[in-house]
């Protein structure tokens, strides 16, 4: 599988992300273990996870994902073969609350949540630390200090932004830089193929869809990637009825186009919206969750697709 460098330190990641989320939580530990195992038969090395997959499900805690991780890791003992990234930002601070009471992006927080963490994956560091998302309510001096702090200290080699527009980025990085800070070098953001209807609101609570104007920003700014999380909408393109959000002229004629190409190539829906997003001129790592090795396997066999610049720029087009 190829791979890509992402931050200052040019860490080689796999162009697919495989996503952890439902690992432990909603997949079982043997099909979990499957998965990841076949991950990494693949070529893949870039797993993502949060300290708070899956609170949110029946009798969960958010521990979930990055225990299975851990579990995973020290049955296999692979960890230096790995990239590992996960984020602080998200946790109830309430038992049973929801995002309402998410933990804030304070220095003193961010230290605390890396070192829980750890403990749970079973590792004295990860490779990507993120923000998992822009807290307005803390100042950005104390969570660009917070994630300095992380880096000087070893416990995490890059820190990145999720769930940010380009412009809260940049007022990071420009304090990172005048303080002498580590600046964030990779944002995290849901795209995909299909667009959502211009000022419809994400039924998926804190997700932020990238704009045109973010992947401009990651494109122009040497250093940066983009993950793209939700980049198969969840099963919309083939097993699942689109959201209400989805639902205009524009998806049609996107879906017409898709549909053309992928017979072209004898490729799936999903494959050919994998390849398209790799297209890009910006830096772009699909950020992938599976239920089975049979659905990575689908995944996995997209990056060997290669579409021409027209079969790309007709994608693109299509509106």
């Amino acid at each position: 599988m190829e791979r890509v460098k992402l931050g200052p330190e040019g860490i080689e990641v796999s162009r697919l992300c495989l996503g952890a989320m439902a690992l432990g939580g909603v997949q079982d530990e043997a099909t979990s273990f499957a998965i990841l195992d076949r991950f990494v038969e693949l070529g893949g090395n870039f797993i993502d996870t949060a300290n708070c997959y899956m609170f949110w499900i029946d009798g969960g805690t958010g521990d979930e994902s990055e225990l299975l991780l851990g579990r995973w890791m020290a049955a296999r003992g692979n960890r230096a073969d790995l990239v590992v990234g996960t984020k602080a930002g998200r946790r109830p601070t309430v038992p049973g609350g929801g995002l309402e009471y998410s933990e804030p992006l304070t220095e003193a927080r961010l230290e605390a949540a890396l070192d829980e963490s750890l403990a749970r994956l079973g590792t004295d560091f990860v490779d990507v630390f993120w923000s998992h998302r822009d807290d307005r309510d803390t100042p950005l001096e104390s969570t660009v200090a917070g994630f300095d702090k992380a880096v000087v200290s070893g416990k995490a080699r890059v820190v990145g932004a999720s769930n940010h527009t380009a412009w809260r980025v940049e007022r990071a990085r420009a304090i990172a830089e005048r303080t002498g800070a580590a600046a964030y070098t990779a944002m995290q953001n849901r795209y995909s193929y299909l667009q959502p209807r211009p000022g419809a609101a994400l039924p998926e609570g804190g997700h932020v869809h990238a704009a045109a104007t973010d992947l401009d920003f990651v494109a122009n700014t040497p250093g940066m990637a983009i993950l793209t999380y939700s980049a198969l909408l969840s099963g919309q393109y083939t097993a699942k009825p689109l959201g209400e959000h989805y639902r205009h002229p524009g998806t049609d004629a996107r879906l017409a186009v898709l549909d053309e190409v992928a017979a072209e190539c004898g490729a799936t829906r999903n494959q050919v919206v994998l390849a398209w997003l790799v297209g890009h001129d910006a830096p772009v790592v699909p950020l992938v969750g599976v239920s089975s090795v049979a659905q990575l396997d689908e995944v996995a066999a997209a990056f060997d697709l290669q579409l021409d610049a027209e079969q790309w720029q007709r994608l693109s087009d299509a509106a």
